[in-house]
């Protein structure tokens, strides 16, 4: 061959160290580096760049399947496996086929032209040498190029996610790392200014209220604890006394067997110490465990742990389900009770995110609209959620009768459902109310937040637990100022 395989120069390159240097660059950036210092943050950037380093490298490596490079290194992969004599006679017509899409065709003509009327052997060999290296440095700088615009992408799309995990911090400082992972992921989705600014903004209203945070910390501890003795059934470990039956014991001579147990031998084999000529068949009998013993059986009692489920009634830990927050988008709401309806919202979402569950939100009116807050957009949805006006009139039934739909299948068992609303409206029917009690006794929960001091006792009363929150003009005035 008059020159090295041009055929696997893409992949050389790739793999030659440049990917790793743009990951290390952009590990070493300030921003990221400060954003990395929380553990679950720092695995999600790692994994984030370990996926972004492999699909850089196929997107690099698809630089040469440009119509340029393919025909350059077909056109080079022909010329290396000619003789010196096809090369000397041909290399005209090659330079010609450079002359319109390669770099190399000026440095081609002037070595052409250098080397006219002669015939060094060596002079094919070299000008593919240097036809490779021209080659291999237009593939470089054209995966240099792909990778710093996929640089920029990956920089943009890290400092974008970084921006919305800082308005999510319940997630970020509470979470273990699948939920801020699972936050990362969902952080892909691309937030105007606006929409980080409505979610800052209910994030800063929850910190005023903390009394709203509580009820949703409350709201979290219950989920796990469910007073069912069918579920309560937890495993515990005790000691006690174990009998078992063992070779071991001499309650019962059941049999003879050979071994070499002195204290079970039978009398007639010390018949061969009896003879100083047979005493060295006992100790070869005894070496072999051939002596005649007694087989005992019997029981053993032995102290040891044994773990079993033991139902002591009290409350069991089990798999969280999702929560089904319905919130009363009425125009009776508008104003404070709406504030604090997002925000705990918001608050339960964030949770959510932190305890691996989902979250839906159901807007009830006069008609009912549904978000997806835990989706993979979940935060697309959740800005839309906030920015939603609240209008219309208050109809509590149908949003309950679709709830109950839901929880009916597997994906809403253990659900908490959460109405939050000031509660002036009539009591559902009795098969709806029926059909709750029914509900309560699969694990799922009913919980009531009432924005309202004049909310519908009757229909209060249908749920599991139920929290007022109504503060004052003076009270609003005071966490505003």
């Amino acid at each position: 061959m008059l020159g090295a395989d041009g055929l696997n120069l893409a992949l050389m390159i790739a793999d030659s160290g440049i990917i790793d240097s743009a990951v290390n660059d952009l590990m070493a950036r300030t921003q990221v580096m400060a954003m990395a210092e929380n553990r679950g943050i720092k695995s999600s950037v790692k994994n984030h760049l370990v996926k972004w380093r492999g699909s850089v490298k196929k997107r690099i490596t698809k630089v040469c399947e440009t119509e340029r490079f393919q025909q350059e290194l077909a056109l080079y992969q022909e010329v290396i496996h000619w003789n010196e004599d096809e090369f000397f006679q041909k290399a005209p017509e090659v330079v010609k086929k450079l002359e319109w899409h390669s770099a190399f065709y000026m440095e081609a003509r002037r070595l052409l032209e250098k080397n006219k009327g002669l015939t060094n052997p060596m002079f094919p060999h070299y000008f593919c040498d240097q036809w490779y290296n021209s080659l291999s440095d237009a593939i470089r700088q054209a995966q240099l190029t792909e990778l710093k615009a996929n640089k920029e992408k990956v920089l943009k799309d890290l400092y974008q996610r970084m921006e919305t995990m800082k308005n999510m911090e319940k997630v970020t400082q509470e979470g273990d790392e699948n939920s801020v992972g699972r936050l990362w992921d969902m952080a892909s989705a691309k937030l105007t200014k606006t929409d980080l600014t409505v979610m800052k903004r209910h994030a800063e209203f929850l910190k005023k209220n903390k009394t709203l945070q509580e009820i949703a910390e409350q709201l979290g501890r219950m989920a796990s604890e469910v007073d069912d003795p069918s579920l309560d059934r937890s495993p515990t470990e005790e000691l006690q006394v174990v009998e078992e039956t063992s070779d071991e014991a001499t309650d019962d001579i059941v049999g003879v067997h050979e071994g070499d147990d002195l204290n079970k031998l039978l009398p007639n084999e010390t018949m061969f110490l009896a003879y100083p000529e047979l005493e060295v068949v006992f100790y070869k009998h005894l070496i072999d465990k051939r002596l005649m013993n007694y087989k005992t059986q019997g029981k053993s009692r032995t102290v040891r742990k044994v773990r079993a489920h033991k139902s002591d009634h009290s409350k069991a830990e089990i798999e969280k389900g999702p929560f089904v927050v319905c919130i009363d988008a009425s125009g009776s709401m508008s104003g404070f009770p709406e504030q604090c309806a997002k925000a705990m919202a918001y608050a339960l979402m964030q949770m959510a995110l932190a305890e691996d569950r989902d979250c839906y939100v159901m807007l009830f009116s006069t008609q009912v609209i549904t978000y997806q807050l835990t989706k993979q957009d979940g935060l697309r949805e959740a800005s839309d959620f906030l920015s939603y006006s609240f209008h219309g009139g208050t109809d509590l039934e149908p949003v309950l009768a679709q709830t109950v739909e839901l929880m009916r299948g597997d994906r809403y068992k253990n659900a908490d459902m959460v109405v939050i609303s000031d509660f002036i409206a009539p009591a559902p029917v009795g098969e709806i109310q029926q059909q709750v009690l029914d509900l309560k006794k699969c694990s799922n929960r009913f919980h009531a937040i009432s924005l309202s001091k004049y909310g519908n006792p009757d229909l209060l009363g249908m749920f599991d637990h139920s929290w007022a929150y109504h503060p004052n003009l003076v009270g609003r005035l005071m966490r505003k100022w």
